[in-house]
C-alpha cells in the first residue's frame, strides 16, 4: 500500500503517514457512492441528517483544542488563526443544520390558460446526486466542512480528496460525522494521486464537482467532466484596495495588514494590491511598513506568532523570485523581500512594482503586499480592474458616493467598504467570477447548488 507522508511545512518533521487509495479502491469509493444514491429507500431522512449534524457540531466543539494544533501543525497557519478556523467550522455545520428546512421548491401557478386549467404544479428540491469535491490545503479543515456538510446536509453522498499536503484535518473530521452516526457511505475520503483523481471526478457517475484551488488545474478538470456534471471552481485574485484621502488610517491600516499577511498571504482573496491617494500616500505606506515589521514569524505553534511558513519549498521560492523581479523591475522593497528559513518569508512590502511585474499581475500567495499611487479615482478603479480577475477588492473613504461608485464600477463579485478583502463569514455568497472561479459558496449557496429542482404537475377533474 502507497502512503503518504505529512510533514510539518515549518520544520519538515513527519507528522503522521497516511494510506492512500489505489484505482480499485477509488472504483470502490464511487460505486458505494453512486449506490446509495440511486436506492431511495437508502437516503436519510431530514431529521436524522439533522440530528447528525448537531452531534457533529457537539464533537468538534469539545475537540477545539485537538482541532486547532491538527489544523495548525499540518496547514502552517498560526495558532490563533486556526482556532479563529475551527470555531468558523463549527458554526458552518449549525449553519448547515439551520437551513436543511429550507431547502424547498415552489408553487407553480396554472389555469390562466385554457391548455393549462384542471391542473396544479409544485416543484421540490432533491439531492443532485454524487459529490466529488477536491479541497486547498489552506484551511484545512473549514473547506473540509464548507465542501462536504452542504452535500450531507442535502441528502447527497460526496467524496472529498483532501489537499496532499494537510489530509489530517480531512480525515479527522469524517470521522467525527462517523461518530455522529453518519453513515460511512455518505461522505468518503480519497487522499490520492491527483491522476486518480481526475479519473473519478470525470467519471460520468459524479453528478457535481466542488473544486478549490488553482485556476489552472480548475478549469482543465472542468473542461474534461462528464456531459451533465455541475461544477463549482473556486480560484484566486489579487484583492485590489482603493485608499481615499478621507480615510482613517488608525482603522485602515490594522485591517490591511491582517488582511495581506494573514496566513502568509495564502488565501484566495489576501490584500494584494493597494492603491493609495497620493496625499496621503507617504504616511499611508510609513505606517503601514513600520506595521508590518512589528509582525513575528515563526512557528505557527506558538500563539504570538502572526506569520507562519509557505506551505512548501517549492513555493517559497517562486516567491522570493517574484520579489527580486519586481525589484529589478523598478519596484522598491520597503521591508521584507529575503527567505528567514527555508519555510519561512518575512513580510515584504513593495512601493510601486511595474505593472508588468509578476507580482502585478498574478496571485502572489504569499506575505507580499503591493503599493501604488494614484492621482484620480477612475483610475485607480481602472487599474483595479486590468487583470482578468474577480474576486473580492475593497475601498476605505468616509464619502458614501465615492463607496458606491466604487462598488459599482469595480469587477469584483464582493466589494468591501472600509474593510479588507479576506473578511468572510460563512453565510454569505462567495465566489470569484471570470479567471477566479464559476459557482457560489458560502454554506447555504453550496445547498443550493448541490440540489436540483423536480417539477410535479396533477391533472385532476376536481382541480
Amino acid at each position: 500500500m502507497q502512503t503518504l507522508q505529512v510533514r510539518s511545512p515549518f520544520n519538515e518533521h513527519k507528522i503522521e503517514e497516511v494510506p492512500m487509495i489505489d484505482a480499485d479502491q477509488g472504483e470502490k469509493i464511487l460505486k458505494t457512492a453512486y449506490q446509495i444514491f440511486n436506492d431511495r429507500k437508502q437516503w436519510l431522512p431530514k431529521y436524522q441528517r439533522i440530528k447528525i449534524l448537531e452531534k457533529t457540531a457537539q464533537i468538534m466543539s469539545e475537540r477545539m483544542e485537538e482541532l486547532t494544533n491538527i489544523a495548525s501543525e499540518e496547514g502552517g497557519k498560526p495558532y490563533n488563526d486556526s482556532k479563529i478556523e475551527v470555531l468558523r467550522a463549527v458554526n458552518g455545520v449549525k449553519l448547515a443544520v439551520e437551513h436543511i428546512g429550507q431547502i424547498k421548491g415552489s408553487e407553480i401557478p396554472l389555469g390562466m390558460t385554457v391548455s393549462s386549467e384542471n391542473r396544479t404544479a409544485f416543484t421540490t428540491r432533491e439531492p443532485i446526486g454524487v459529490v466529488f469535491s477536491i479541497s486547498a490545503f489552506n484551511h484545512p479543515l473549514n473547506l473540509i466542512v464548507h465542501q462536504t456538510v452542504p452535500a450531507i446536509a442535502v441528502g447527497a453522498p460526496v467524496i472529498i480528496k483532501p489537499a496532499s499536503t494537510t489530509p489530517l484535518s480531512c480525515i479527522n473530521f469524517v470521522n467525527i460525522l462517523y461518530e455522529a452516526g453518519l453513515p460511512k457511505e455518505y461522505c468518503q475520503v480519497a487522499v490520492c494521486k491527483s491522476s486518480l483523481a481526475e479519473k473519478l471526478v470525470t467519471d460520468k457517475r459524479i453528478n457535481y464537482m466542488s473544486f478549490i484551488g488553482s485556476a489552472k488545474i480548475g478549469w482543465y478538470l472542468a473542461s474534461k467532466l462528464s456531459s451533465g456534471t455541475r461544477y463549482a471552481l473556486e480560484h484566486g485574485g489579487v484583492a485590489p484596495v482603493i485608499v481615499e484621502p478621507d480615510t482613517d488610517l488608525n482603522d485602515a491600516i490594522p485591517a490591511l495588514i491582517k488582511g495581506g499577511f494573514y496566513h502568509a498571504g495564502q488565501v484566495c482573496v489576501s490584500v494584494q494590491k493597494i492603491f493609495v491617494h497620493k496625499n496621503i500616500f507617504e504616511e499611508f505606506t510609513n505606517k503601514f511598513v513600520n506595521g508590518a515589521l512589528q509582525l513575528k514569524t515563526g512557528d505557527p505553534l506558538q500563539k504570538d506568532t502572526d506569520v507562519g511558513p509557505i506551505i512548501i519549498k517549492e513555493e517559497i521560492d517562486r516567491v522570493e523570485e517574484w520579489v527580486m523581479k519586481a525589484e529589478q523591475s523598478g519596484g522598491q522593497i520597503l521591508c521584507g523581500g529575503e527567505k528567514l528559513s527555508d519555510s519561512l518569508y518575512a513580510p515584504t512590502v513593495i512601493l510601486n512594482p511595474s505593472e508588468d511585474a509578476k507580482v502585478s499581475k498574478e496571485e502572489v500567495f504569499g506575505p507580499v503586499v503591493c503599493i501604488y499611487d494614484y492621482d484620480d479615482l477612475d483610475e485607480a478603479i481602472r487599474r483595479a480592474n486590468s487583470l482578468p480577475f474577480a474576486f473580492q477588492a475593497a475601498v476605505y473613504t468616509k464619502n458614501l458616493d465615492i463607496a458606491l461608485k466604487c462598488s459599482q464600477n469595480l469587477r469584483a463579485s464582493t466589494v468591501m467598504i472600509n474593510d479588507h478583502t479576506a473578511f468572510r463569514v460563512d453565510w454569505m455568497p462567495f465566489g470569484g467570477w471570470d479567471d477566479s472561479g464559476i459557482g457560489v459558496g458560502g454554506i447555504p449557496y453550496s445547498m443550493h447548488e448541490m440540489t436540483r429542482e423536480k417539477l410535479t404537475v396533477i391533472k385532476s377533474k376536481s382541480l
